[in-house]
């Protein structure tokens, strides 16, 4: 695989500085009904136990919207499913992402193809590589701040700075699209 190549793989088709910058008339727009959530740094701090009240009024608008949605982590059985009770959601965990099971288990859920589903989530080399092997709709939103799973930190984070780089600098958005400040994101 060349080069260019394993970075397509790797940049999302969108990326937003936050969860709430994704605009969902626009996902529509593209046929997408489906959505795919990442939880912890992307809806839910690390180890929180309640999710936020914006969070909460979020997934009641993207419910509102008609969109089927739930969470795909690979976090434990207990968390995660305790947490996606509290959303009302279906939930994978344990999903080892980026492989292609846990994507195929929550279109299942969802009832959704990858055509019309979206993946959000804070990681490259989890939620995005893994939805673009599904050629599903990709969606990279920065972390939530605080404490990560110390091999995100010391191994993801550090793997992931060429690529935002290639996205923000090298390619100027040609491949991942930019909305509502993306370019002030991760400075």
């Amino acid at each position: 695989m060349s080069r260019n190549n394993l970075f397509r793989c790797l940049v999302p088709r969108l990326y937003v500085p936050s969860l709430f910058a994704v605009d969902l008339d626009f996902l529509r727009q593209q046929g997408i009904c489906g959505i795919m959530l990442d939880l912890d740094n992307t809806i839910i701090y690390r180890d929180a136990g309640h999710f936020s009240a914006e969070i909460i009024s979020w997934i009641e608008k993207v419910k509102e919207k008609n969109f089927k949605i739930c969470i795909i982590s690979n976090n434990r059985p207990q968390r995660v499913l305790g947490l996606a009770r509290k959303l009302g959601l279906p939930a994978v965990c344990r999903g080892v992402k980026p492989l292609p099971a846990p994507f195929r288990r929550a279109l299942a859920l969802l009832g959704t193809v990858p055509e019309e589903t979206a993946v959000v989530g804070d990681q490259i080399f989890t939620d995005i590589l893994g939805g673009n092997r599904l050629g599903l709709y990709t969606i990279l939103v920065a972390p939530l701040p605080g404490k990560e799973f110390w091999a995100t930190r010391l191994i993801n984070r550090q793997l992931e700075r060429p690529v935002l780089w290639w996205i923000k600098r090298g390619n100027k958005g040609k491949q991942a699209q930019r909305h509502r400040g993306a370019e002030d994101w991760g400075q």
